[in-house]
């Protein structure tokens, strides 16, 4: 098969390198992607959202199969597109179309759909700017700490928790005055805070069938113990060690079937990921939010611990056999870390050279913000550079593995976080 692979991110080269695995795959080409990715196929120069030069690239290359990474482009249309085009209708889309993006395009869509079938997830209210004063008539109503959720798409950060009523009205005001996150705020979503501990759940589903792929947990903030401003993900560890048979039991009766049935319900043809941001309350889990693509970087986790042939499963999933499958998982642990650029989330700067790659021993490393530059060096290009991935019998194996692996590979002003997983092993 020749399949063409969108995004450039941690996310996109963890699963370049997990398709090229695959005997099916014959040719892969990733748009635009990063420098590990042109270890696994072919980098070509479109943007992952320029819907125009992805028809015709699938046309002129003969592709059978488009696999979306990021969000973005689905929430655009992308895969009603290309389905609906005489021309490219044959090509097998890993994506939902535009209606089920909407699960990750708007919070309150999402945050309707699980109401409306009964879905456990935080109290809630949504509210436009004109509204500001019925929101914090709201929040009044509420305890705190507040959470504060932009509507739209915000590159995973457009959630604020306010630690008490006054910080909760000005980061309000923020986001509806200041621009805060952009137009992704036309609408702000106020919630109950729910005390418990993070972890992420992803299936892949025909729509009617799914597979479970193994959990995760990943680590938002960008100081150690959970402590400064969110980013994209500074690491993630899979499995997550209190998602037993007994709680994963529930997250299937509770939230992944009633999904699934939604979907069904509302008529969304649905192939592809579903990723649920998942809290455990004292046992009980509840849905925080919906992706409708992989995690990053959560994937660099997930995907090792995958035993099955992911073309193979993709292709299932285009033909509705998914029910077909049976999920193949590696028993051993896997910890991730992500190195930064200096300055992340905030300003820093890029094309930095990047050395100590021969250095790394016993790990995956999955770039992210890179590129290659003119003089065959390899530079940063993104404030999440690349990630070292490593396998262990338990987490503080694979997090040593990890932590050591990171300390080799240097670039100016190089940062990671040393205590991604410690919280689990307590």
């Amino acid at each position: 098969m020749k399949i063409m692979l969108l995004g450039s991110g941690g996310r996109e080269h963890a699963l370049a390198w997990k398709l090229t695995q695959s005997q099916q795959c014959e040719t892969l080409y990733i748009a635009p992607g990063n420098a590990g990715t042109a270890l696994c196929g072919t980098n070509v120069p479109i943007a992952d959202n320029d819907v125009e030069a992805i028809k015709d690239f699938l046309i002129n290359n003969k592709i059978d199969m488009l696999v979306v990474g990021p969000e973005q482009p689905l929430v655009e249309g992308l895969a009603d597109i290309i389905q609906t085009c005489e021309a490219t209708k044959h090509v097998v889309v890993i994506g939902p179309n535009e209606k089920g993006a909407q699960l990750e395009g708007s919070k309150d869509f999402a945050k309707q759909f699980m109401r409306k079938y009964q879905i456990p997830t935080a109290q809630y209210a949504t509210f436009t700017k004109q509204q500001y004063d019925d929101a914090v008539a709201f929040m009044q109503t509420l305890q705190a700490p507040y959470v504060l959720k932009a509507d739209g798409l915000a590159a995973g950060k457009g959630v604020i928790i306010s630690p008490n009523l006054q910080k909760a009205k000005e980061d309000l005001h923020a986001m509806f005055f200041d621009n805060k996150f952009g137009n992704a705020t036309d609408k702000v979503l106020i919630e109950e805070f729910l005390a418990g501990i993070e972890m992420s759940v992803f299936v892949l589903t025909d729509g009617s069938s799914y597979v479970v792929l193994p959990s995760a947990k990943d680590y938002k903030r960008i100081g150690e113990g959970d402590t400064g401003l969110n980013t994209g993900g500074m690491g993630s560890v899979s499995p997550v060690p209190f998602a037993d048979d007994y709680f994963m039991q529930k997250v299937e009766q509770r939230i992944i079937r009633p999904t699934i049935a939604g979907l069904q319900k509302e008529n969304i043809d649905y192939c592809g990921f579903i990723f649920f941001g998942l809290m455990n309350v004292q046992g009980n889990p509840y849905v925080i939010e919906y992706n409708v693509r992989m995690g990053d970087p959560e994937t660099e986790s997930v995907m090792p611990r995958l035993k099955n042939d992911l073309v193979d499963l993709f292709v299932l999933c285009g033909q509705k056999r998914l029910h077909e499958a049976k999920v193949q998982i590696d028993e051993r642990f896997v910890a991730t870390i992500m190195l930064v650029s200096g300055g992340y989330p905030e300003k820093y700067e890029k094309g930095k050279e990047i050395t100590g790659f021969e250095n790394v021993k016993d790990s995956i490393i999955f770039h992210a913000g890179t590129k290659n530059a003119d003089n065959n060096t390899i530079v940063t290009n993104g404030g999440r550079v690349l990630t070292i991935t490593s396998y262990g019998k338990n987490i503080e194996e694979a997090l040593a593995i990890s932590n050591r692996n990171a300390q080799k590979v240097v670039f100016d002003k190089v940062y990671f976080r040393r205590d991604i997983g410690k919280d689990l092993m307590k």
